[in-house]
Order: C-alpha cells, then sequence, then structure tokens
C-alpha cells in the first residue's frame, strides 16, 4: 500500500555534496515521520536523520552540521542534502516511514540507494 522510492546516490569526491530524495505514495497519514538511514559493510544500520510532521528533527551525531532534512507534505517527500561528504558517509542509505497510530505504529522502507565518497 505504500511505497518508498530513493534517488539521488552515486559516486562523489570528499567534500563534495548530494542530495537525496524519497518520494512516497500510497496511503500515508499526515502523522509520520520520514527519515534516512543507512547500513555500511560490516556495520548496524544507523539512523542518519529523520523528520516528523511537526518539524522536530534528529541528526546522528556524525553529520550534525553537514546534512540537513526537509520535507515537502504537499509531495509526500523527504529530503538529504548532504554537504561535505565523508568517505566514512559510505554506506546504502534507505528511506524510512513510520506511521503512528492509536495503539501501533508501522514502517516502511525504501529500496536503498549507494551513497560512495572516495578520492
Amino acid at each position: 500500500q505504500v511505497q518508498l522510492v530513493e534517488s539521488g546516490g552515486g559516486l562523489v569526491q570528499p567534500g563534495e555534496s548530494l542530495r537525496l530524495s524519497c518520494a512516497a505514495s500510497g496511503s500515508i497519514s499526515k502523522f509520520n515521520t520520514m527519515g534516512w538511514y543507512r547500513q555500511a559493510p560490516g556495520k548496524e544500520r544507523e539512523l542518519v536523520s529523520d523528520k516528523t510532521y511537526s518539524g522536530s528533527t534528529t541528526y546522528a551525531e556524525s553529520v550534525k552540521g553537514r546534512f540537513i532534512i526537509s520535507r515537502d507534505d504537499a509531495k509526500n517527500a523527504v529530503y538529504l542534502q548532504m554537504n561535505s561528504l565523508k568517505p566514512e558517509d559510505t554506506a546504502v542509505y534507505y528511506c524510512w516511514l513510520r506511521l503512528a497510530f492509536a495503539s501501533y505504529t508501522k514502517e516502511f522502507w525504501g529500496q536503498g540507494t549507494q551513497v560512495t565518497v572516495s578520492s
């Protein structure tokens, strides 16, 4: 019912920027949180950033000051502007959506987009 599709990944050099986009479709409640997780080879999946419908944001310490998350609710989209990229940012980035209901939550994931930062 709900589908998330990421785009914008690619290969960049350290210090460069990328902008990830995620478009959601289906039945999406306004009471949601959208964001980005990433997983590098041999590492656990980690939250990069998310943003609630009310505007609250979360950033991993490693990306604070470099990444900016934004939403466009009219388009059911979430974006991640990644600046000053570092090799340690290399990972598969997954768009994430959490729907909040009265007694439970439901989570959805995109297919992932590869971000590689290398000289």
